[in-house]
């Protein structure tokens, strides 16, 4: 702690501690604990105390206060467990029998202010951070605190609940952490006290009548499996299997999902992993008894195992399948898709009438295709899913959907009526569908799922979520199998799915819904970035409408689809069919005019659109353009750059201006990587002869677009991204180009090197450059009067980077969330406290 807080603190602690004294704010107390945890981090807690007896005078006197306010009492609370975390500071206030009377009977557990629930919170806060050594968990035992936290297990408030379940996780794992060896049961072995009594106290909470002390408990377990593995767990799972099986059988449902999680979080631990381990038996019998929801979870957590008997693997992967053979049977289904499982279950009635449900069919189908989808992503799978008539079973959920199965039975007639229209489940298939474009090849695709995709597309009736879903898949598909070996009977075959692709998709570019226009163009920019390469999908994309549908929409109305549009014509223009089709339209007197290049109208939506998502997506394409070589970019690129960092300077938008600054980056690298100063470890040492030449050669280049003038002026911008990214840039140019020998050879002898300098000498340094109508010999560096590459250089080494980007890096409230200003803001508003409430209005 420094000098001036251990000032301050004296007269804080005395206002904490004086019940006629009301801290405004109590965002004050987690401050002032949010300190002291980082104190007792680096410093010795009992130091701390010695050095500064106002803290245990403070923690004394708010014990003898008679009405505490709860919000005082549960910061003491906190406190005082922050400091006997440190074994040695709790002897130390164990000796002033401090302790007794926080966290023992004699404390705020007889008051009435135990009613509060924050006083509650506090005490099991300060309790589980004090329990870090032995001397703390032997204290709980002996002063009841033990009981009361199984009392609090139960408490009204969930944050106290759920805190105080958190608590005996901790007390259990950490008292028995030294137990390396397996014991041979819990009665005879010596187990730590506290361990003897939390146990008993599981086993009776889990077969009492309380659906809330079931849950507690069985969460408690999930917490202690999960986090511990030594090999006490396995005994400790013996001895509570009994009633765990008890609930099994007698109410499985209430505790289903408790359950659920227990066995998963068991079944993860190595201790579990033996397949003749009782667990197994359990998640076996579980399998059969939970509902199929419950049931449905814990089969896709046990399928995703790599240690698993293959029984129970196999019966997951049935009882996760269920819901979907019950799908694809009925409907009506060619032969060789009799149906997903050979033999049914015996629960397969309980399938069939949550699946007669409206709400339960939705629900157990949107569950079991996410589960089904999470599988499909897996890189190892330990068990094989049947892909094809599965996948044909999404393909049945997508035809009931629209319309198209044809209904084998009663429960099929139902499926469909429930599932049209039903857009949660239609998101969900479609996901898994283009999840499978992972696994399946082309034929499969040419068949039913091409037809299912086509359907959803050209309906009317499909909503603009389920719309943007079977983008997405299409799109998956589609990128999937173009990385395959192409061959002429491929594109033979995919040639007219593009054709029909691109008329629906001509069809969505006109929508009057702006969400769809905005999910056919973001579908036509990542399908021309993945396939523009393919000279089959050029000439098919070039000899439709849709360039020319996108490029209408570039004046939308509605901004979002204006910068889609944007985004769709910088990838339709890197296809040199498009740009040598570039239409003329005619003007009034009937002459042939010809129309804007991209770039020009990319440059003019930069220059006039008034919303910013055009803006920055004009910006996003130009760096797209300039990084990959663009054709029109690499006509003229210093006149490029140039005239798009001339724009960008003057734009309000901060996320433009960022990305003016990435263009810059980019080009910057480019340019010192083509004159040859762009760090490489297999390039030989140059002579410095040479690169001087080729520092000439750069800051000649970027005194022609103006490079710095862009880069100083967004230095001293007002939005710290744009700063800090400037920033950013400059030190990485200040280090390939500001070198002592270059910098010397480069400048004349009378130039000095000044001291550093910063934004104030920067900004009048920029405002005399705009202000110089002719250029100016170079004056002394102070100065810096005329704007030339030796003055650029000049101001480049001259400018503190290293102070201002530490600045920038710095929160900006980094003084008003100092300690000092901390303590101070306390005492300050004590005083004005009555003055405040006096004047409520």
């Amino acid at each position: 702690m420094d000098r001036e807080c251990a000032q301050l603190l004296p007269p804080v602690c005395a206002v904490l501690g004086d019940s006629r004294q009301l801290v405004a704010d109590d965002t004050f107390l987690e401050k002032f604990l949010d300190w002291f945890k980082t104190l007792t981090e680096t410093e010795s807690s009992l130091h701390l105390l010695q050095e500064n007896p106002c803290l245990t005078e403070l923690i004394t006197c708010v014990l003898k206060l008679k009405d505490p306010s709860s919000s005082t009492l549960s910061f003491i609370l906190r406190l005082t467990g922050i400091f006997t975390a440190s074994e040695s500071c709790f002897q130390y206030l164990q000796q002033r029998e401090l302790l007794n009377s926080l966290f023992g009977e004699e404390g705020p557990l007889s008051s009435a202010l135990w009613e509060e629930a924050s006083v509650r919170s506090g005490w099991v806060q300060g309790v589980h951070t004090m329990t870090q050594h032995q001397s703390a968990i032997h204290f709980l035992c002996n002063c009841g605190a033990i009981d009361v936290i199984f009392t609090l297990q139960g408490d009204p408030s969930l944050f106290v609940a759920s805190a105080a379940n958190r608590l005996l996780v901790h007390i259990l794992t950490f008292s028995l952490q030294s137990f390396q060896t397996k014991p041979v049961n819990i009665k005879d072995c010596d187990w730590p006290i506290c361990a003897q009594k939390l146990i008993p106290h599981l086993e009776e909470s889990l077969k009492s009548s309380s659906a809330s002390r079931i849950k507690q408990s069985l969460k408690l377990l999930t917490s202690v499996f999960g986090c511990c593995h030594d090999l006490w767990t396995e005994v400790l799972w013996s001895q509570l299997s009994e009633p765990i099986t008890y609930l099994l059988e007698n109410e499985p449902f209430n505790a289903g999902n408790s359950l659920v999680d227990l066995f998963l979080s068991m079944a993860r631990s190595p201790v579990f992993s033996c397949p003749e381990c009782s667990l197994w038996k359990s998640a076996s019998y579980a399998l059969e008894h939970l509902n199929p929801a419950q049931a449905g979870c814990l089969s896709a957590g046990i399928l995703k195992l790599q240690e698993c008997p293959q029984a129970v693997r196999m019966q997951a992967l049935s009882v996760l399948l269920q819901p979907m053979d019950c799908v694809l049977k009925a409907a009506s289904q060619p032969l060789e898709y009799p149906g997903l499982l050979n033999n049914s279950l015996s629960d397969s009635a309980t399938i069939e009438t949550l699946l007669s449900c409206r709400s339960s069919c939705a629900s157990l189908l949107c569950q079991t295709l996410a589960h089904l989808e999470e599988l499909l992503y897996l890189t190892y799978m330990p068990v094989n899913l049947p892909h094809i008539p599965l996948l044909k079973s999404v393909v049945t959920v997508l035809q009931f959907g629209t319309g198209l199965a044809t209904p084998a039975s009663s429960l099929g007639s139902k499926i469909s009526r429930i599932l049209i229209g039903c857009f949660r489940v239609q998101r969900s298939a479609l996901d898994i569908l283009g999840a499978f474009s992972h696994w399946e090849s082309h034929s499969v695709f040419m068949g039913s799922v091409s037809d299912i995709l086509l359907a959803y597309l050209k309906s009317p009736d499909t909503s603009p979520t389920v719309l943007k879903k079977s983008f997405q898949a299409t799109l998956k598909w589609l990128v999937r199998l173009s990385e395959a070996p192409s061959s002429r009977d491929y594109w033979l075959q995919t040639e007219q799915f593009f054709r029909d692709l691109f008329l629906v998709l001509q069809k969505r570019l006109c929508s009057h819904c702006w969400e769809i226009r905005d999910s056919a163009l973001e579908f036509l920019t990542l399908l021309v970035k993945h396939l523009r390469e393919k000279e089959e999908f050029r000439q098919v994309l070039v000899s439709s409408e849709v360039p020319k549908f996108t490029e209408d929409l570039l004046e939308d109305p509605e901004s979002y689809v204006r910068a889609s549009a944007v985004l769709a014509m910088g990838q339709l223009s890197f296809l040199t069919h498009l740009n040598s089709k570039i239409p003329s339209t005619e003007n009034g007197n009937g002459k042939e005019v010809k129309k804007k290049s991209i770039v020009a109208q990319l440059q003019e939506i930069l220059v006039t659109d008034s919303e910013g998502f055009p803006r920055r997506a004009v910006i996003s394409v130009f760096i797209d353009w300039l990084r990959d070589g663009h054709t029109d970019v690499l006509k003229d690129t210093e006149q490029f750059v140039s005239s798009v960092l001339q724009v960008v300077n003057c734009d309000l938008d901060w996320e433009v201006k960022a990305g003016g600054l990435e263009l810059a980056e980019v080009f910057s690298a480019k340019t010192l990587g083509r004159v040859g100063l762009a760090g490489c470890p297999y390039v030989s040492v140059v002579s410095a002869a040479t690169r001087s030449t080729q520092l000439n050669e750069s800051l000649q280049i970027f005194y022609r677009v103006k490079l710095f003038e862009f880069l100083f002026g967004a230095l001293c911008d007002c939005d710290r991204p744009v700063a800090q990214k400037a920033c950013s840039i400059l030190i990485a140019l200040k280090a390939e180009l500001c070198d002592e020998n270059s910098l010397k050879e480069g400048l004349s002898a009378e130039h000095s090197f000044p001291e550093a300098h910063g934004i104030a000498w920067l900004e009048k340094t920029l405002r005399r450059w705009s202000s110089c109508a002719e250029p100016c010999p170079i004056g002394i560096a102070n100065e810096a009067g005329s704007q030339n590459p030796n003055d650029i250089l000049l101001v480049l080494r001259t400018i503190d980077l290293e102070g201002l980007n530490k600045s920038l890096n710095r929160s900006s409230d980094h003084i008003e969330n100092s300690p000092q200003s901390l303590l101070q803001d306390i005492l300050a508003t004590v005083g004005t406290l009555e003055e405040n409430e006096a004047d409520c209005y």
